[in-house]
C-alpha cells in the first residue's frame, strides 16, 4: 500500500488538509507551523515492522504509527472529499492523500510526545467535556453525530483520541501564549516616544454644517433662508431641503472632525480661514457647490503615556509572544523531525530520513526550468514563513485563528485632498462621504 519508495516530491499537505474538512480537526494542529527543518543522517531506531513510522521520545503508545492506521486515515480523507470518487492506491492523488494523512498523523504524536515532556496531560473529564461542546455546536442530535461517525469513517476511540489532542494543543498553545514576560517600563516608554505622533495624536480638526448641491442655485437659495436664521433647526431644515449628501442632511449638515490635511484648495480655505459662525459659499468643489459654517473648533489631543499604557504594553506583548512562539516553533519543528524516522515506501518531509530537493514544497516545476513550455503565474519564496495563531483565537470554525498584527500602526495619511480612510472632506458624496456625526 505504500508510495513509491526512495525520495518523494514535497507536497503541500495543506490540500490534504482542506479535503478533510471535518470538525473534529478544527484546532488540533495550532502549533504546527509551515517551515520545516530538515535534520539529515538522524535516523534513531529503525521502523518496527509493519509499521510506517516511529517518533523517538513520544509516548509509547503513539510513537509507531502503523500502516492499517494510515490506511483509515486516507480513507477517511477520501471519504471527506465529497463527490469525488477515492483515488486508487498507486495513483499521483492516493500518494497525496497518504502523505497528507501520515503528516497529521506524525504531527500529532509530536503534540503528545511535547506535552508530555512539559506535564501537560488531559484528563477523561476534560476530553468528555471538549466532545461534549464539539457535539452541541456541530450536531444538533445524538442521531446527526452517529451518522457523521458513519459517514467519516470514526470509531468513537479515534474520536476520542482526536479529542484529547485536542485539549492537549490547546494547553500547550496557552503555556507558550504565557511564556514571555510583561513588557517593562522602559521599554513601554520608548514606545510610546517613538509612536506619539503616529498613533497617539488627534489632529486639530474643525465641525462644520454644510449644504452640498451640484445645483449652484439650490445652495444659494439655502444660503438665502441660513442668512436670516442659522441656527441648528434651521439647517436641519435647509440641508433636508436642499442637500445632496446622504451622510449629513439629516444631520442638519453636520460633518464633524475635518482635518486640514485631508482637503485642498477653496475649500480648505473655506473652513479654516473662516470665523466660526460665518456662512461661506457657495464654493465650488469638485462637482459640486457647498455652503458652510464651522461650527466647532477641535483642538490637537495628545493621549498622555498613561492613557496609552495599556495599549502599548497589549502590543509589546503580543510582539514578544510573536518571538517566542516563532523560536518554539522552530525548535519544536527542528527536534521532532530529528527524532522522526519514516520507512522507505513512506518518506514525507516530516521524517528525518527524508531528503527533498531543496525546493519550497507549493512550487511549481515552471519556477525551475531554463525554458519552460508553460511559465509559471508565481514562484513561491524560498523560505516558508512562520504564521503562529494569535492566542485565543483558535476555534473549530477558524481553525488557523487570527495571525499576530505585526504591529498596530495606523493607516498611512492620504496625500493633501484626498479622504481620510474612513472619512472624506465634504463634497464627495456619496462614496467618498463626508466625516458626520450627531
Amino acid at each position: 500500500m505504500g508510495a513509491k519508495a526512495g525520495q518523494r516530491d514535497q507536497r503541500d499537505g495543506s490540500a490534504g488538509r482542506q479535503r478533510l474538512g471535518l470538525i473534529l480537526f478544527g484546532a488540533l494542529f495550532v502549533l504546527l507551523f509551515a517551515g520545516y527543518a530538515i535534520a539529515e543522517g538522524l535516523t534513531g531506531p529503525s521502523v518496527p515492522s509493519g509499521a510506517v513510522a516511529h517518533v523517538s521520545g513520544a509516548p509509547d503508545e503513539f510513537a509507531t504509527i502503523d500502516e492499517e492506521k494510515l490506511e483509515r486515515s486516507v480513507k477517511r480523507q477520501a471519504a471527506a472529499a465529497e463527490g469525488k470518487p477515492a483515488p486508487k492506491p498507486g495513483t499521483e492523488q492516493y500518494e497525496e492523500l497518504q502523505d497528507s494523512a501520515l503528516s497529521e498523523m506524525i504531527e500529532g504524536v509530536w503534540i503528545r510526545g511535547q506535552a508530555a515532556d512539559l506535564g501537560i496531560t488531559a484528563t477523561d473529564k476534560q476530553v468528555e467535556d471538549e466532545l461534549a461542546t464539539i457535539k452541541e455546536q456541530n450536531f444538533p442530535t445524538d442521531e446527526a453525530y452517529e451518522k457523521f461517525l458513519e459517514k467519516s469513517n470514526f470509531t468513537q476511540q479515534e474520536v476520542n483520541e482526536l479529542v484529547e489532542l485536542q485539549v492537549l494543543t490547546k494547553k500547550l498553545q496557552e503555556l507558550i501564549s504565557n511564556g514571555t514576560p510583561p513588557p517593562s517600563s522602559e521599554e513601554i516608554e520608548a514606545y510610546y516616544e517613538a509612536e506619539k505622533e503616529k498613533q497617539f495624536t488627534t489632529k486639530a480638526s474643525r465641525d462644520v454644517r454644510t449644504v452640498i448641491n451640484k445645483d449652484k442655485g439650490k445652495v444659494e437659495a439655502a444660503k438665502a433662508l441660513l442668512e436670516k436664521d442659522n441656527s441648528p433647526g434651521a439647517w436641519k431644515k435647509a440641508a433636508a431641503q436642499y442637500s445632496i449628501d446622504p451622510t449629513s442632511k439629516d444631520k442638519g449638515g453636520l460633518q464633524k472632525g475635518i482635518s486640514e490635511e485631508f482637503v485642498k484648495g477653496p475649500l480648505k480655505a473655506a473652513i479654516f480661514d473662516s470665523a466660526t459662525g460665518e456662512l461661506v459659499g457657495p464654493v465650488k468643489f469638485q462637482d459640486n457647490y457647498i455652503l458652510l459654517e464651522v461650527v466647532k473648533l477641535n483642538p490637537e489631543k495628545v493621549k498622555t503615556l498613561s492613557e496609552a499604557k495599556g495599549q502599548i504594553e497589549s502590543t509589546l506583548r503580543q510582539q514578544g509572544q510573536q518571538d517566542y512562539l516563532s523560536e518554539f516553533a522552530a525548535d519544536f519543528n527542528s527536534r521532532w523531525t530529528a527524532q522522526t524516522v519514516c520507512a522507505d515506501d513512506f518518506l514525507i518531509e516530516r521524517c528525518s530520513n527524508f531528503v527533498g530537493d531543496g525546493r519550497p514544497s507549493n512550487a511549481p516545476p515552471a519556477c525551475y526550468e531554463d525554458d519552460p513550455k508553460t511559465p509559471a503565474v508565481a514562484c513561491p519564496a524560498p523560505v516558508t514563513p512562520i504564521s503562529p495563531a494569535l492566542p485565543g483565537s483558535i476555534s473549530e470554525t477558524e481553525p488557523k485563528g487570527k495571525p499576530f498584527p505585526q504591529r498596530p500602526l495606523p493607516e498611512p495619511a492620504p496625500e493633501e485632498g484626498d479622504a481620510a480612510p474612513t472619512e472624506a472632506p465634504p463634497g464627495v458624496p456619496p462614496s467618498g462621504a463626508a466625516p458626520s456625526g450627531e
